[in-house]
């Protein structure tokens, strides 16, 4: 909520605004984390396998900390709150699951600690006054506005964020018309896959503040640095992640199983998901830049083109012509055709906007 404001606001010179919007963003960050904390127990019996909305809630505001740091530029204190929480999840993950024999409640409560911790830092930071933007009691309610804008980009974001979830569950779906060993198999894939997914999320969110902040201060041609720099930066990295799974592939899924059908399925799917990475993180970036310019309906577009008129019509017929490897090959082909249409789409965006400046 308020990110791509902010750094828009930032890069037009208006501080004043910057500052409103990064308050009640976190005003309606806290409303809107205690709203679904009710609505997660209110509704508990209703959500599958127990998920239950404190771990959300927190996640929820210390992801949106973290962004707000990085709004306006300051990498390395987000960087500080981000890993404070990972590290304490990671620790605290086995104490609770296997020191205190908690299992899947343990991990849950992990989580929350984690990404309370994560919350916690970021807030300190804010508190200590090591940040270019504070928040201001003043500013606790929104103008009209900043809610209008607040809302112009969370809404379309929201949406986006529930045909990814439409479309997974398609996808495990299909998954569980074969056997649980391939329900299994894809779940431990998918879940080695997260490091490469933090890595081009990284880098998105931060070229989020810089192409709101040139977009803001109409330094369009530096726009187009930002992301020629980013693409090459992150689809080499994602490359380089690319091979440590083609290789250690057996290995990695043999971290969570000892046992060998689910090690050779896993690796299967791990081989073959892999190849979304170096086109990934073009589309993610693409996305995030339109969010920062505040065009969150071209963002959403490129949400709807990739979930719901490719990647789930592929996951369909593949599945249906090639079976099992035709339905994991669904994410790779969608990734690669999403590039070339979110990357044409910026630039062109980008371009228009260049031209209108010119001729102003």
């Amino acid at each position: 909520m308020g990110v791509p404001l902010i750094a828009r606001s930032l890069g037009a010179g208006e501080r004043e605004k910057a500052e409103h919007a990064l308050t009640s963003g976190m005003v309606l960050t806290a409303v809107n984390g205690m709203t679904v904390t009710l609505a997660g127990l209110l509704f508990l019996p209703q959500i599958v396998s127990g998920l239950g909305a404190d771990a959300d809630t927190f996640a929820y505001t210390a992801q949106y900390t973290e962004t707000l740091l990085r709004s306006e530029g300051s990498v390395r204190y987000a960087v500080a709150g981000m890993l404070c929480g990972t590290a304490a999840n990671v620790v605290l993950d086995p104490l609770f699951i296997f020191g205190f024999g908690m299992q899947v409640r343990g991990a849950a409560i992990a989580t929350v600690l984690g990404n309370a911790v994560s919350t916690g830092v970021s807030l300190l930071l804010y508190a200590r006054g090591k940040t270019l933007l504070q928040p201001h009691w003043k500013y606790r309610v929104p103008t009209k506005e900043v809610l209008g804008e607040i809302f112009y980009v969370g809404v379309p974001a929201s949406l986006e964020t529930l045909l990814t979830t439409a479309a997974y569950i398609v996808n495990n779906n299909l998954a569980a018309h074969y056997s649980a060993l391939h329900v299994t198999a894809t779940g431990l894939a998918q879940k080695i896959m997260t490091l490469g997914t933090y890595v081009y999320q990284g880098f998105a969110s931060g070229t989020q503040p810089l192409m709101g902040y040139n977009y803001g201060a109409k330094n369009y041609r530096r726009m187009l640095s930002v992301l020629r720099a980013g693409l090459l930066i992150v689809s080499g990295t994602e490359l380089c992640i690319m091979a440590v799974y083609a290789v250690f592939a057996p290995q990695l899924i043999g971290i969570f199983t000892q046992t060998p059908a689910v090690i050779a399925l896993g690796s299967r799917a791990l081989r073959t998901v892999m190849w979304i990475l170096p086109f990934v993180g073009a589309v993610s970036m693409s996305r995030m830049s339109f969010q920062a310019m505040g065009k969150p309906l071209s963002a959403f577009v490129i949400t709807l083109v990739r979930q719901l008129f490719l990647y789930v019509p592929l996951l369909l017929i593949l599945d249906r012509c090639f079976g099992f490897s035709g339905m994991l090959w669904a994410q790779p082909v969608t990734e690669a055709v999403m590039t070339v249409f979110a990357v044409r789409l910026l630039v062109r965006t980008i371009r228009g906007a260049m031209r209108e400046a010119e001729s102003a």
